[in-house]
Formats: C-alpha cells, structure tokens, sequence
C-alpha cells in the first residue's frame, strides 16, 4: 500500500508519524523513536508484509510486470490507494489529508530530513487527496518509473492502469478488507 493507505490504517498519532516514516529510517534506528512511533514503524512493516503476500496482490501485480517486472507491486501499491481514496467523500478525504499533515508536523524533530523535504512536495500538491484523480494516480505512477533504476522513463504504465481499472478495483476489494482486519486485530489500541 502507498501513503494514503498506511496514513489510514494508522490508530494513533504516534502510529501515524511510525507509518509514514518507516520507509526512511533503518530497522536499527527504530529504537531512536518513543515507543508509539515505533508501533507505526512495526505496523508499516506489517501491512508491507501482508500486503506482498496476500493472493489478491499477486493476481493484481500481473497486470503491471509484463512492463515493469519487479516493480510491479510499486504500481500495485499506487493503483490501491486509488481505490482506497474512492471509500471517502472528497470533503472526508480532504480533512483526513489535513489532519495528516498537521500531526506530522506536529512532531517534525522525529522525521527524518529527506522525509520532510518530501513532505513539502507531498503537502503542497496534496498527494493523500490526489489519489482520488487520475491525475494525480498518474503523477504518482510517474514519480516511481522516474526512481526506478532500471525502468524506461517512458513505459505507458498509466495507460495500463486505465484500461485494467475495473479488474484492479476487484482485486482491492478482495485484499483490502483482510487488510483492515489485521491492522485492527494487532495494532489498533483495545
């Protein structure tokens, strides 16, 4: 799952801020952090390993590898936050986006450097709410073919995601509600 997802599944604030940095700190590092944050980076783990081995996943990773071969859960990842957006209301997903960006902030000396310069970018162009559009799907898409290191810059993968939307779409509903489960089975607060 990309941002928007982990930002979502996420049940505290100290969960949250874990979540969205997880990709950016070493394991080794995590002991650095207050043990809530810790919590989000263990859950982001979590949901990364369930996600990459849930059947659903596999079946939908299908539709990019022809293209991209081992990138393809990347796009995978982009494609359902797409889906996850479309479970809200433009205004829900518009204050839950807000909200996410003051609690980081909120807790800026615990983000690592280039996670916030990210997080520039990622709040002035509202990527949480972006998901929703397929422009902003695309621009995501484009983002990952620009750092993958062997991928032509050029691949039609937005199309790809287009014309597969509808066989995308049953493969999150297939995933994403295991998915919820176990996020609430072992990281929401009892």
């Amino acid at each position: 799952m990309n941002y928007l997802a982990h930002s979502i599944l996420s049940f505290t604030n100290g969960q949250l801020v874990g979540n969205m940095i997880a990709d950016f700190i070493k394991n080794k590092e995590r002991e650095n952090f207050p043990l809530e944050i810790q919590e989000g980076i263990k859950l982001h783990r979590a949901i990364d390993t369930f996600t990459d081995s849930h059947p659903a996943v596999s079946e939908a990773k299908k539709i990019f590898s022809p293209l991209v071969r081992l990138y393809s859960g990347a796009f995978v990842d982009v494609a359902f936050d797409y889906f996850t957006a479309h479970l809200y209301i433009v205004e829900e997903l518009k204050l839950h986006s807000a909200k996410v960006y003051k609690i980081l902030w909120e807790n800026e000396k615990w983000l690592p450097e280039n996670y916030k310069k990210m997080l520039v970018r990622m709040e002035q162009d509202d990527w949480l709410t972006n998901y929703r559009e397929n422009q902003g799907i695309k621009f995501s898409m484009q983002n990952v073919l620009n750092k993958a290191t062997y991928l032509e810059k050029n691949i039609p993968i937005f199309e790809v995601f287009l014309n597969n939307k509808e066989q995308l779409q049953f493969y999150f509903d297939a995933f994403y509600p295991d998915l919820l489960s176990e996020c609430e089975f072992i990281f929401k607060p009892k």
